[in-house]
Parts: C-alpha cells; sequence; structure tokens
C-alpha cells in the first residue's frame, strides 16, 4: 500500500455550477480551443496542499480535464502541477453506463491499491466506485455540484486520512 491519494474533480468541484459566493473569481479557460467560464476560489489551493501535507497524503486529479487541469486549473488556485488519472470521453449513454460508473472504474484501476479520497459531485460516484472490484479503501466525499468545495468536505477527508494511519 502506498501513500494515500486525494482525488480532485474540477466541474462541480472546483467549478461550482451556480455564482459562488466571495472569494471566487471568473476565468476563462480554453483548452482544445474551446472556451469555458469557471468560477474558481484561490484558497482551494493552499486549502488542498494543506490537507496533502497534514496526512501525508498526495494530490491528483480524477476530472475530465486531465492533463488540461495543470494548464487551466492549477495555476489559477495555486496548485503545482498533479498527477491525473487518464479519463477519456464519456461514450455516452448507453445500457449500464452512466458518468459516475465511467470515472468510477477509471479511478479505482488508476489508485490500484492506494487508499484515496475522492472529491466528485457524479450522484452515482459513491455506489460505483464500491462497486469495482479490488477497489482500495476508500472515502467519496460527496460535493453539492451547485455550490462546489468546501472547508466542511476537507474536514471530513482529513479526518478519514487522519484515521487510515492510526
Amino acid at each position: 500500500m502506498g501513500s494515500p491519494v486525494v482525488l480532485l474533480d474540477v466541474d462541480g468541484v472546483l467549478n461550482p455550477f451556480e455564482r459562488p459566493h466571495r472569494g471566487f473569481k471568473r476565468h476563462r479557460c480554453s483548452p482544445n480551443g474551446m472556451t469555458f467560464r469557471l468560477w474558481l476560489n484561490p484558497e482551494h489551493g493552499r486549502a488542498l496542499l494543506d490537507l496533502a501535507e497534514s496526512t501525508g497524503a498526495e494530490l491528483a486529479w480524477a476530472s475530465y480535464w486531465c492533463d488540461h487541469a495543470n494548464a487551466w486549473i492549477a495555476p489559477r488556485i495555486g496548485l503545482p502541477e498533479l498527477p491525473f488519472v487518464p479519463i477519456p470521453r464519456f461514450p455516452g449513454v448507453a445500457e449500464g453506463r452512466t458518468l459516475g460508473a465511467w470515472k468510477a472504474r477509471h479511478v479505482a484501476a488508476w489508485a490500484e491499491s492506494r487508499p484515496f479520497v475522492w472529491f466528485e459531485d457524479e450522484p452515482d460516484a459513491t455506489e460505483r466506485i464500491a462497486g469495482e472490484p479490488d477497489v482500495a479503501e476508500h472515502l467519496l466525499v460527496e460535493i453539492d455540484p451547485l455550490t462546489g468545495l468546501t472547508g466542511d468536505h476537507l474536514d471530513a477527508a482529513a479526518a478519514w486520512l487522519r484515521a487510515l494511519s492510526r
């Protein structure tokens, strides 16, 4: 078992879907020539780095942004370049497939035996990650995509990660 990892989604987690409270700034990001308008909070970077440092965890992206998160998100919230889960484009709705299930299978495979916390807003992700064969010990912190990541979410992750080392 390696060190634990904290997996970060972007849309709905770091970029809430509704206009957020103070502290967030509007950004335009254009990965692959498509322009997105995002709300990002520069305080999230420091809080996530503190979480990782205080718990011995590593940060990584678990988002469809994949490596684009390093170019477009990380510098705007104060994070260094991070490893990322290679999540291919969702193939569309097919029998038995949901966005949460699609992401969960790639997250579980990437994490291998490492324990992880996953900040995710897909409504079925908790059920889907738990159903993955041989998934490592994990905590999925369910995020309301309208409000995004909060201090309560970070506190829950910190408590779970600290309990791992006991």
